[in-house]
């Protein structure tokens, strides 16, 4: 399936083995991993962050959801899955595949809503999907850029993205307990930084300190390994900051997928991937992440979730580069642009984020087997 500008192989989990070294055995050689190539020629796999992933969905055993959804990043090149965070656009498939595979039966035309509880970091999800006579509604003229046909729009609804009680809690909304920390980092100096935990955890710094515009796209980037290292560096010290990791080897080598590190800085004309031509009077500030190691093509929506989360927040690198925190914000990333907004509030504890809305879309691509070689014995 496609979910808004990712596409993953979906599953139910009793379709796989209930041990989880052999679930992941058999997850990993679906999409062609490890692969020292980095191509996934011999999976479902294409090579990169956005389409190397797996999904699990199955009916939930909690009374407020109806389904249980688990995430899987599947590196490219090393052999691993990593379950320990979301996937914002994936998300917006799992209530289409819900109804697909009868584990939701929508009861009328119109809007189906699907309660979603995220099993990887425990928070529950609202979609609002379109249906038809039981059966949901993909074609329609919604536009995402970074997704080439138009769709289906698919409201997605983020409860309580910051709040501390999942697998891999790490802090509540703000890990070190401030809104702007300082990264002292021996190669590099200090860097002003703002580490939140919405939707996944991220680290978000200013393009400058990269010495970009933000206007960059892939190419820019991708290319550049030492550009690429000096993002690996910033992550990897930010990973030990927040609690996720005790030395940066350790976040380099076992927590690739989260956090990711964003950039922003403020508006200037670019011209997206796409060919189209983004003003500044489209976007309120610029924005671009780094996924797996790699400029992402568009935006990952768990990261849209936190960048929705950090603008509405007093005192953060981007909430202080758009002149003060907003609830909703349209940002320029390297394929266009994308609206967001967040309810946040301050309490006698701190911040508190209590919901992070966004539009995505999602469809069918293929309905089968996937076939897996049996290991050859030795």
């Amino acid at each position: 399936m496609r979910g808004g500008t990712s596409k993953g192989v979906f599953f139910l989990p009793e379709d796989l083995p209930s041990d989880p070294a052999q679930r992941d055995a058999i997850l990993m050689r679906v999409m062609g991993s490890p692969d020292p190539y980095g191509q996934q020629i011999d999976g479902m796999g294409a090579a990169t962050s956005s389409t190397s992933k797996v999904v699990l969905v199955s009916k939930s055993s909690r009374p407020d959801c109806d389904v249980d959804y688990r995430f899987g990043q599947v590196s490219i090149n090393k052999p691993n899955v990593d379950w320990h965070g979301n996937c914002g656009n994936l998300t917006a498939a799992v209530g289409p595949f819900a109804i697909h595979r009868k584990l939701v039966t929508p009861t009328q035309n119109g809007i189906a809503i699907i309660r979603i509880w995220q099993a990887n970091i425990s928070k529950k999800i609202i979609a609002y999907v379109p249906v038809e006579n039981g059966e949901v509604v993909e074609t329609g003229d919604f536009e995402l850029d970074g997704v080439t046909f138009a769709s289906a729009e698919i409201g997605v609804e983020f409860l309580d993205p910051g709040s501390d009680d999942g697998e891999d809690a790490t802090g509540a909304l703000f890990p070190t307990g401030n809104t702007i920390d300082i990264l002292k980092i021996p190669s590099l100096g200090e860097i002003e930084a703002t580490m939140i935990n919405a939707g996944n955890p991220a680290i978000m710094i200013h393009a400058k300190h990269l010495g970009l515009i933000g206007t960059e796209l892939q190419g820019d980037v991708n290319s550049n390994k030492e550009l690429l290292a000096k993002c690996e560096t910033i992550r990897a010290h930010g990973t030990v900051a927040m609690g996720m990791a005790k030395t940066v080897e350790e976040a380099t080598e076992f927590h690739q997928h989260v956090p990711k590190l964003a950039f922003f800085s403020t508006p200037a004309p670019y011209r997206s991937s796409g060919g189209r031509d983004v003003t500044i009077n489209d976007i309120d500030v610029l924005a671009r992440i780094i996924s797996m190691g790699k400029l992402h093509h568009a935006m990952t929506g768990t990261g849209a979730v936190g960048i929705a989360a950090a603008a509405a927040v007093k005192n953060t690198v981007l909430s202080n580069l758009l002149g003060g925190p907003v609830k909703e914000l349209r940002f320029g990333h390297p394929s266009g642009t994308l609206r967001v907004g967040a309810d946040a509030q301050q309490t006698s504890s701190g911040w508190a984020v209590t919901k992070v809305k966004m539009s995505r879309s999602a469809r069918r691509m293929m309905i089968g087997h996937v076939l897996v070689p049996e290991p050859r014995s030795v």
